[in-house]
């Protein structure tokens, strides 16, 4: 047995998914995800119920609140599961750096990623679950930009007394608020060189 799934326990009478321990089945975690993005598809963000995700995926909801505890969890696992994996490319100058980022992501955002992704956050407005799972997610995307800013500060290209999230922050925020504010065709060139320069 794999270290990332289980051995599948017999079905129940209801045909009932099953997975042992807390390490996921990935058969029951592509049911279950799948469920949720269709339900999602038929009745929005504000649709979404784990109850109705486990009828549909025929998952115990026991394992779906064990993998996802909150609704925020699964709508974030849903739109983490659409969206292309993110490369940080080390190109040796972090305006290259930062400028291949924010591309990059407004090329995932310009498509059905970025709707979606607009309407969790427009849920966390109205929902404590999302807005935790929400806070949670762009932590990890901030802590993962920030390998770019730490290299530039070790190559010098920035203060050493500088913190790096500094930078990663703010063209994380300025990402956001032209996807909330459908500004994604505007150049951001200008911008990306403006939080890249030293002086």
């Amino acid at each position: 047995m794999s270290a990332d799934t289980d051995t599948q326990a017999p079905a129940e009478p209801n045909d009932t998914r099953h997975s042992i321990g807390a390490r996921k089945n990935p058969e029951t975690e592509a049911a279950i995800l799948d469920a949720a993005a269709e339900i999602i598809a038929e009745k929005g963000i504000g649709g979404l119920r784990m109850e109705a995700v486990a009828r549909r995926a025929k998952a115990g909801k026991a394992t779906l609140y064990r993998w996802w505890p909150t609704r925020g969890a699964l709508l974030l696992a849903v739109y983490q599961r659409k969206k292309p994996h993110m490369t940080y490319r080390d190109t040796g100058s972090l305006y290259q750096d930062l400028l291949h980022f924010a591309n990059d992501l407004i090329t995932v955002w310009k498509g059905d990623n970025g709707l979606f992704f607009k309407a969790i956050i427009a849920e966390a407005e109205s929902d404590p679950d999302v807005t935790d799972k929400l806070r949670e997610y762009h932590a990890e995307r901030l802590e993962a930009l920030c390998a770019v800013t730490r290299r530039a500060r070790d190559r010098g290209d920035i203060p050493a007394d500088e913190d790096p999230t500094i930078r990663a922050e703010m063209l994380i925020s300025l990402l956001w608020q032209r996807l909330i504010n459908n500004r994604l065709d505007e150049k951001i060139d200008g911008h990306v060189r403006m939080l890249a320069n030293s002086d």
